[in-house]
């Protein structure tokens, strides 16, 4: 009985003392979980404590990568990509390595995998020597060297090559890769090649043209959205703040425009060789556009440099460029008489009149023509061909001079007086007179009717003359065919119409027989475009350019514009093709039947010999690159031919072969040299 007493007592004084137990977690508990509650919802720590205990955050925007400027048929004109400056931590596990029973041995293990690396590295990269590269290892180790350049500027695909190398491949805390310094580069793989076309973008607003092209226009299109991420340093680097705003960078869509690469290297080069080797001419431009379309296959504008004299693109010419088009200008003249019904035919004649038209100067190009034709009167189509001005005064002052606003308006219609919408900024407008101001004088009509006293650029003189050979319905010109994100297109241009009706068809076709006329016949100032294999229909134009301070000539010094614009095949015209030439201050003169004319001759020779649409094909001078239809097949240990391909196509086929390229020039390989993992190409 005693004893169960005694053990009735132990076990109310362990109960008793569990239950002390249970209220005392109880109530600590309570307390942690009320401690809780304050820190996270009352609590706030002093400023300065936490500053200092708290990695900081930087903000850091990611910038996106910048949409790729397409030629018509898919090739790159400017590209975007990822570049790296590569660097080593050649110490990485070494003081660990010194602590360890056998580190002598890793070290030696890591020096091998090292001497591998750099092997590596010399093959990819081809510009040192593996043992170069192991020196500069090994000696950084020694030294103790945490931040020792490898390579600046690769691309995204030799740094994946290289981060795949023995040692790299264990990554930056066993291998030592430092990869944090990346960088967008924009490359334009075919050089200057339609540079004022493709433009370009200067992120400083306050520099004057920084926004220039297709990339100035577009910069909202190509340049994408930024991103935005917050860094923070741990024990371990530089690690994302996940705590903080975290946004993806959108890459840039594409824009493909409608230049044909081999047309605007075909229109430079034979641009370039007309007038760059002729000091005394300033510059020149040359536009070939399609004519059912409006479409621009290639724009071209060169302009020699005051220091190197060479011939840049360094303006857009052929919109930015206001002149007096010259005798390009009587084909307007010809149609508003002719739409007008004031003329029925190109056989009217006018009186000769010994080309006398006061006030202005004889027309020496009359008294040539009565010369040989013993006549005294001549039909508007020889007038036409021959570029009378004599003819084009009367003919618009004997029809107009008691109304001259009627034929303002016109020129308003056929949209030569204002400055249209285009796919670049820049577009200049028209000055045309106006018969209501007071600065309009008698003689302003005729001076009109030949292409004076009136300025246009060399793009609204190209529409009017397309719309000629679209027998009369005016396509707006345009360099941008779609936008595109993946190679889906999201967004359509595409041709439209500035105008569906100019003039009648009868009236194209008129004046289509006049421009055929001054290429055809034998006195025709365009003769330079005669030819068996196609006929051509255009226009040259010679104008004097009005100088600074007043009049065309100075001590006999003065500056020409030389213009040649027309179309091709003339029964079936399928381009427009203009060309301006601009002088310097000189005593000679720039015809637009001379260097102009010869350089549209050249352009539309190859456009008819490489088009298919035309089966037959025309004697051309010079060398062209063979194109080759499809990638050559890449062999083990050797190098690839790469002859005849594109940019684009020769990098991929040897970047993909493991080989270094560099190369010079644009257009198609013309020539390979192998050296070693190295192959230099030059391309025309």
């Amino acid at each position: 009985m005693e004893e169960v007493k005694i053990t009735k007592k132990k076990r109310d004084s362990v109960g008793r003392g569990l239950h002390w137990f249970y209220l005392l977690f109880l109530f600590v508990s309570i307390g942690l979980i009320i401690r809780l509650v304050y820190l996270i919802f009352v609590f706030k720590p002093d400023p300065m404590v936490e500053a200092m205990l708290t990695p900081s955050s930087t903000r850091t925007v990611i910038e996106p990568k910048r949409g790729s400027i397409l030629a018509s048929d898919g090739r790159v004109l400017a590209m975007s990509f990822t570049c790296y400056d590569l660097y080593m931590d050649c110490t990485v596990r070494k003081d660990a390595y010194a602590q360890m029973e056998d580190g002598a041995e890793r070290e030696k293990e890591w020096l091998a995998k090292a001497n591998e690396l750099a092997k590596g590295l010399s093959e990819i990269l081809g510009d040192k020597s593996a043992a170069d590269y192991y020196n500069l290892i090994r000696n950084g180790r020694a030294t103790g060297r945490k931040y020792v350049s490898i390579c600046k500027g690769v691309d995204e695909g030799t740094y994946r090559r290289i981060a795949a190398l023995p040692l790299y491949n264990e990554g930056r805390y066993a291998g030592g890769l430092i990869d944090d310094e990346k960088y967008i580069v924009r490359k334009y793989p075919y050089g200057t090649l339609a540079r004022r076309a493709v433009g370009f973008v200067r992120r400083n607003e306050s520099v004057r043209n920084s926004r220039v092209g297709i990339e100035g226009r577009y910069d909202h299109i190509l340049h994408g959205e930024e991103g935005v991420e917050y860094m923070r340093t741990t024990d371990l680097g530089r690690v994302r703040d996940y705590a903080q705003e975290y946004k993806l960078a959108k890459d840039g869509q594409d824009v493909r425009t409608t230049l044909n690469i081999d047309i605007q290297d075909v229109a430079e080069r034979a641009l370039r060789s007309q007038i760059e080797e002729d000091s005394e001419l300033e510059g020149g431009c040359t536009i070939v556009m399609d004519v059912k379309t409006g479409a621009i296959r290639a724009m071209v504008n060169l302009l020699r440099d005051s220091v190197s004299l060479k011939m840049e693109e360094s303006m857009n010419l052929a919109i930015g460029r206001l002149g007096e088009p010259g005798s390009v200008f009587k084909a307007v003249n010809l149609m508003s008489n002719l739409e007008d019904g004031k003329v029925k035919s190109l056989d009217e004649t006018l009186p000769t009149n010994h080309g006398l038209f006061p006030p202005f100067s004889q027309d020496h190009y009359i008294t040539s023509y009565e010369a040989r034709s013993h006549s005294n009167v001549i039909s508007l189509v020889e007038g036409f061909s021959i570029s009378s001005n004599y003819v084009f005064r009367k003919l618009a002052s004997d029809n107009y001079r008691d109304n001259p606003q009627s034929y303002i308006d016109k020129i308003y219609m056929y949209k030569l007086g204002e400055a249209f919408d285009f796919d670049l900024e820049g577009l200049a407008k028209p000055n045309v007179p106006d018969p209501k101001s007071t600065s309009w004088s008698g003689t302003d009509l005729a001076s009109v009717a030949i292409g004076y006293s009136i300025s246009e650029t060399p793009l609204h003189i190209i529409t009017f003359y397309n719309a000629i050979a679209n027998k009369g319905r005016m396509m707006k010109p345009y360099l941008v065919e779609d936008i595109e994100e993946g190679g889906v297109v999201v967004e359509k241009m595409g041709p439209s119409v500035l105008n569906a009706s100019i003039c009648s068809k009868a009236t194209a076709d008129t004046i289509t027989r006049a421009l055929r006329a001054v290429v055809e016949y034998d006195h025709g100032t365009g003769s330079r475009l005669k030819n068996k294999n196609y006929s051509f229909a255009g226009k040259t134009g010679t104008a004097r350019v009005a100088l600074s301070g007043g009049g065309y000539e100075r001590g006999g010094l003065k500056k020409h514009q030389g213009t040649f614009v027309g179309f091709f095949p003339a029964e079936d015209p399928k381009y427009t093709i203009i060309t301006v030439v601009y002088s310097n201050l000189t005593y000679a003169n720039t015809y637009g039947g001379t260097k102009p004319a010869a350089v549209v001759r050249e352009i539309a020779d190859y456009i008819y010999a490489m088009d298919p649409i035309w089966e037959e094909q025309v004697a051309r001078t010079g060398k062209m690159a063979g194109m080759k239809a499809q990638l050559p097949a890449v062999e083990e240990g050797k190098v690839p031919d790469v002859m005849g391909l594109g940019l684009k196509d020769a990098l991929f086929v040897l970047e993909n072969a493991g080989y270094v390229c560099s190369y010079s020039g644009y257009g198609h390989v013309v020539s390979q040299v192998n050296e070693g993992k190295k192959v230099t190409i030059e391309l025309k």
